[in-house]
């Protein structure tokens, strides 16, 4: 019925992994990672999400105590987190899932509240971010960031490394660098904020340094086998844009396909209205031909979308965000063309173990 039906639930076979369709649930802050510590109520949340032979890719997850700058979200730098988050993986493969963790540090999108002693984030420059209006209109305001010394770089890079051990540890099948959304490597990769004058400024490749030394240090510990990575080009959230993101994005699929990564999860540019209707650019084909790995792609889709860059070649696998968050049982609803539930953008990030979080009803209420 699948290959019928609709080429996203057709199987995969991404590296060493079987998938049985292409439906991806993205990297979404939740918010209710109480102390940095994941929680129980984390376990029913994603094995919701789980089917057989399905990717999932955790919550962004800080590598280290300077990789905090929201509320409640969780972390993998210490003995206690990975422990936290063994039987949330559990629950994940108990049902047959694959599992990677996305692991995050936000530099300079950050304040002194965040940091450990009160001090200023770090970041590849010591310009701050202008205040930026958030999804429910609270304004967010940064504090003054510290730009890093170069002979401080290779720490940064070792608390990734030692956070993908962790990772392992803990039973992921692999991590998701997350080099995207204006966080500490976009923030050396993009010109917009790397404004240094050592080998991790001035020319494309003294910007992707830092980034591709990020990736080499966890290919080494954790094997390329088990690695992938987000990146986003054409975006321009908290300040970090690029003035040729074509040639950015196209630098760096090409420096990790010497890696062998897993892997490229890749962002479209912003959705625009054409004719009265949103369309997706779909600018990510160039990158998408010189990658060798898997490709996968997100921004805005929804079904039909979906079913189109699947049955086009454009990307192997795409990545479902807020569709996924308000439909747990989203394979079987676009399967079935069934009706979506609504997501409601205020419970996204509130601290409720439940609500806007576990409750979400599936099509068979009895599935839980």
């Amino acid at each position: 019925m699948a290959s019928k039906l609709l080429p996203l639930l057709t199987p995969y076979t991404m590296g060493k992994f079987e998938l049985s369709h292409r439906i991806v649930l993205a990297p979404l802050t939740r918010s209710r990672s109480y102390g940095n510590v994941p929680q129980p109520h984390a376990a029913l949340y994603y094995s919701q999400r789980t089917t057989k032979g399905g990717l999932l890719i955790s919550e962004a997850t800080g590598v280290s105590d300077t990789a905090q700058g929201y509320p409640e979200t969780p972390g993998i730098w210490t003995k206690e987190q990975v422990e936290a988050w063994k039987p949330i993986v559990k629950a994940v493969h108990d049902k047959g899932g694959i599992f990677f963790c996305q692991l995050w540090h936000v530099g300079r999108v950050s304040n002194y509240s965040y940091q450990p002693n009160g001090q200023a984030p770090i970041s590849s420059t010591d310009r701050g971010i202008q205040p930026q209006t958030q999804h429910d209109e609270t304004i967010a305001e940064y504090s003054p960031p510290r730009r890093l010394r170069t002979d401080e770089i290779p720490q940064i890079v070792d608390d990734f490394r030692l956070a993908s051990r962790n990772a392992i540890e803990a039973g992921f099948d692999g991590v998701e660098i997350h080099g995207a959304h204006g966080y500490i490597l976009e923030q050396f990769m993009k010109d917009s904020v790397n404004d240094r004058t050592d080998r991790y400024g001035g020319s494309l490749e003294n910007r992707c340094r830092f980034p591709l030394e990020v990736v080499s240090a966890i290919v080494d510990e954790i094997g390329a086998d088990r690695v992938g990575i987000r990146l986003s080009p054409f975006a321009d959230f908290v300040d970090a844009y690029d003035s040729d993101p074509e040639a950015l994005g196209m630098y760096m699929v090409k420096s990790l396909d010497k890696f062998n990564v897993v892997y490229v999860h890749m962002v479209e540019p912003r959705m625009s209205i054409v004719d009265g209707r949103r369309q997706i650019p779909h600018r990510l084909s160039p990158m998408r031909k010189a990658f060798k790995g898997s490709f996968i792609a997100a921004g805005g889709y929804d079904r039909e979308e979906g079913k189109k860059v699947v049955d086009e070649n454009y990307t192997d696998l795409v990545a479902f965000g807020r569709l996924f968050l308000a439909n747990p049982d989203l394979p079987k609803r676009f399967e079935l063309e069934a009706p979506l539930n609504k997501y409601d953008r205020y419970t996204f990030y509130t601290p409720d173990p439940i609500v806007g979080y576990t409750d979400y009803p599936f099509l068979d209420s009895s599935a839980y």
